[in-house]
Parts: structure tokens; sequence; C-alpha cells
């Protein structure tokens, strides 16, 4: 086993997701909200894993995303995702936060997500 200060981030970031995704399993009455961060965007997909299909897909890269700062704009992801959802009849999801913190731009999209009427 390679001691923890050898590892690389992303190696531990990997790790990380794998213990959560063991645990955490979309369906189609209740698909996985999955959350993956850059340095710049953060992008948010809703899957069914026993189709093995995403479902809903919404992204900062959109040009109709709100906000100046990253954080305003993880919270108009959330909200657009919850929009689609309601559209498309889904109300129930699990959050995946992905190996990141629940915190910051990854907090903010669970909890604009809520607002929005999508319950987790």
């Amino acid at each position: 086993m390679i001691k923890r200060e050898h590892q690389s981030k992303v190696n531990r970031l990997v790790r990380r997701k794998q213990r959560i995704r063991k645990r955490v399993i979309g369906t189609a009455a209740r698909p996985r909200l999955s959350v993956e961060r850059s340095v710049k965007h953060i992008y948010a997909q809703l899957i069914d894993d026993d189709a093995g299909r995403t479902i809903l897909f919404v992204s900062s890269t959109a040009k109709t995303a709100g906000g100046k700062t990253k954080t305003e704009k993880a919270q108009w992801v959330g909200k657009r995702l919850a929009e689609l959802a309601r559209e498309k009849g889904i109300e129930n999801a699990v959050f995946d936060r992905g190996g990141y913190r629940y915190h910051g731009r990854v907090k903010a999209v669970a909890d604009s997500a809520r607002d929005g009427g999508l319950k987790f």
C-alpha cells in the first residue's frame, strides 16, 4: 500500500469517488444527481444507473448560465436542473457529491436543486 503522502491528489479523489459510488445508486424512479467540478465550471447530471443512461445534463458552460461568480453559476445549475427534472416528472433523487467535500460550489448546486423542488 502506498503511503498517503505519496499518493497524488487525483488518486485520492478517485478513491473517494469509488467509495461513494459503492453505496449511491440511481434508479429510474430515483436517479443519481452527480456533480463534477472543474477549475472554471460545474456540471450536474441525473443518471439512471439501472439502464446506464443520463436523463438530464446541465452545466455552467451554457451561454444562459446566470451569475458572475462560480458559486452563483453553481446555484444556477442546481436550479435549472430542478426545473428540467420537474418537467420530466422527477421529484426525488440521490445526491452524489463525486468525491468532493460538501461545501462551496457542490453545496450550492445541492441547495438550489432542493429549493427548485428536487428532494434528496
